[in-house]
């Protein structure tokens, strides 16, 4: 299969090391990677909490309509349409943890205002817009930088597919508990004490990148002449636009991504306005749905080995879209209607769950290390930037026509990511596997 020679021989050669080196640095990897594994573990279970926060903090506290609800996750997105691409550039000039540690003390600092202007009274829908805007900043540069740093830690695929799959868990883990467990919080606290565990968790994950030891690999000296940064966004760019595998699985994502917002955006406020469940259940639907997703995350390896990569996605793609499309069908049934929606949910992050991670090893093993943070770049442009878009469709879709529309609209939507994936690329990399 091309991925499996390509990854070997980039393993083999120089970028890869020796095996007595890497064996060496085992140790040192694996305890660096447990640093990182727990700090973002902790900052994704945060992050859960923001889900059910954000919109209710402000119907509930600054008195915004849903359409304007919508708007957070577009500003939380929206950085990543005109940073998106540029981020790759810089980070690949710049130590990767250095990147990761500015970014997590920008959304402590975020987080925390919103905290404190929201407890003493002076926080408004301008100002609580602007905060989430510049904690998307932070994500921009952050997950662009996160995603680069693994493959310096494992550069053996086995041992990368590995790292992915567990963070890939740790973020299944934390979509299924941290609704669950932010419901009954925000139903105690209100929503400040939402707003606090966020704050808490990029700190954790501060420290944790504070203590990891391994340090990458200077870059290159090179002259920043005039223009850099166009010409690095432009090289990471053509390599993706013209690889056989890569280009269609992110056209696939971002189509899918961009319909898919659509319906998570709208899906709190579904189930408060059009379902009538109360916080505390809206956290056990949202969180539930969720169970999916360790289930997909675990079953990417078994199927990589059965399937190969290119079949293991067109598999998982499948199945994540089937689930979408049952979530408005299911969950139209009155009093069963939340029920539905889990059931959905359960089989689309199944489907999700496998193709995540899976994508991830084969963008990270396709790549030259110097182009990593461009490539990451330009997947978390064409992905995030479809969650601002989606998220702003959804904004106008719930004025005009309303949540449930909204959530219909959103679930058809995303079958256009199934054409999308099967071009000529992925079709000879199955065949060749076969």
């Amino acid at each position: 299969m091309v991925e499996r020679e390509t990854t070997q021989q980039r393993v083999d050669g120089p970028a890869g090391g020796t095996a007595s080196s890497q064996k060496a640095a085992e140790p040192t990897a694996r305890r660096d990677f447990g640093l990182l594994w727990a700090g973002q573990s902790l900052s994704l279970f945060g992050d859960q909490f923001m889900t059910l926060a954000l919109p209710l903090l402000a119907v509930t506290v600054l008195d915004a309509t849903p359409a304007q609800a919508a708007l957070l996750p577009f500003a939380l997105f929206l950085p990543f349409l005109p940073l998106g691409l540029p981020a790759g550039a810089i980070v690949d000039r710049l130590p990767r943890r250095t990147v990761m540690l500015v970014c997590d003390g920008v959304q402590v600092i975020a987080f925390g205002a919103i905290w404190i202007s929201a407890v003493t009274g002076v926080l408004s829908f301008p100002l609580l817009f602007a905060l989430v805007l510049l904690s998307g900043c932070a994500v921009v540069f952050f997950q662009v930088a996160y995603t680069s740093f693994l493959p310096g830690l494992f550069p053996e695929p086995g041992e990368l597919h590995t790292g992915n799959t567990r963070l890939a868990l740790s973020e299944s883990t934390a979509k299924a508990v941290g609704p669950m467990a932010a419901g009954p919080v925000i139903g105690v606290l209100g929503v400040a004490g939402a707003l606090v565990a966020n704050t808490l968790s990029f700190a954790a994950s501060f420290v944790t990148l504070v203590l990891i030891r391994h340090r990458e690999k200077p870059p290159a000296v090179t002259v920043r002449e005039r223009g850099w940064v166009r010409r690095d966004v432009a090289a990471g760019l053509r390599f993706v636009l013209r690889h056989p595998v890569l280009e269609p699985v992110l056209t696939c994502g971002t189509v899918y991504v961009l319909f898919l917002s659509m319906v998570e955006t709208s899906l709190v406020l579904y189930c408060r306005n059009v379902l009538g469940l109360s916080p505390q259940w809206i956290g056990v639907v949202v969180g539930a749905a969720a169970a999916g997703y360790p289930i997909g995350n675990l079953a990417s390896a078994v199927l990589i080995r059965r399937l190969g990569s290119s079949r293991a996605l067109m598999l998982a793609a499948t199945v994540s879209v089937l689930g979408i499309v049952a979530m408005p069908v299911l969950g139209a049934h009155g009093a069963l209607g939340a029920a539905g929606l889990v059931i959905g949910s359960i089989v689309h992050c199944v489907g999700e769950g496998a193709f995540s991670p899976t994508s991830l090893t084969l963008r990270q093993t396709q790549t030259p290390p110097e182009l990593l943070g461009r490539v990451s770049a330009v997947q978390r442009f064409l992905l995030w930037g479809a969650v601002a878009l989606g998220s702003l469709l959804a904004a106008a879709a719930t004025a005009l026509l309303g949540l449930e529309a909204t959530v219909w609209i959103g679930a058809l939507g995303t079958i256009l990511c199934l054409p999308a994936l099967l071009r000529r690329g992925i079709r000879t990399a199955t065949l060749r596997h076969s």
